[in-house]
């Protein structure tokens, strides 16, 4: 049996999910999220989204690692701001040498709910 944890990065919300893959058998283990204070300076946001996921990870003890990957929007600062969060997000399981894979938005929707142009809830 493999657990593996799906990340969703962002900034203010980082979402994670782990399952436990037995063949093609999947079972629900947990989910959740963490959050940064919006009111926070860029690294300390950075840093509580790190700390927190941490934790997450050292809970469940997941084999592998599951982190989608990041859309270009309009708002360039926004996506900048996105890729470091999301630079935190990879580095976390990286450092408990947790092999780690990147996913389109689309992949991981189709994945789960059938559709690649699935609501977000």
């Amino acid at each position: 049996m493999v657990r593996i944890i799906g990340i969703d990065p962002g900034l203010r919300n980082t979402g994670w999910g782990v399952i436990a893959a037995d063949g093609q058998r999947l079972s629900y283990v947990a989910d959740g999220s963490v959050h940064s204070d919006p009111a926070a300076p860029l690294a300390e946001r950075l840093l509580q989204i790190h700390a927190q996921l941490m934790a997450v990870i050292r809970s469940h003890q997941p084999d592998e690692a599951a982190i989608e990957e990041t859309f270009v929007n309009t708002d360039a600062r926004a996506t900048l701001k996105l890729g470091q969060a999301r630079g935190v997000v990879m580095l976390a399981p990286a450092l408990l040498a947790i092999p780690v894979a990147e996913y389109a938005p689309n992949t991981v929707k189709k994945s789960v709910v059938g559709a690649g142009h699935a609501e977000k809830n």
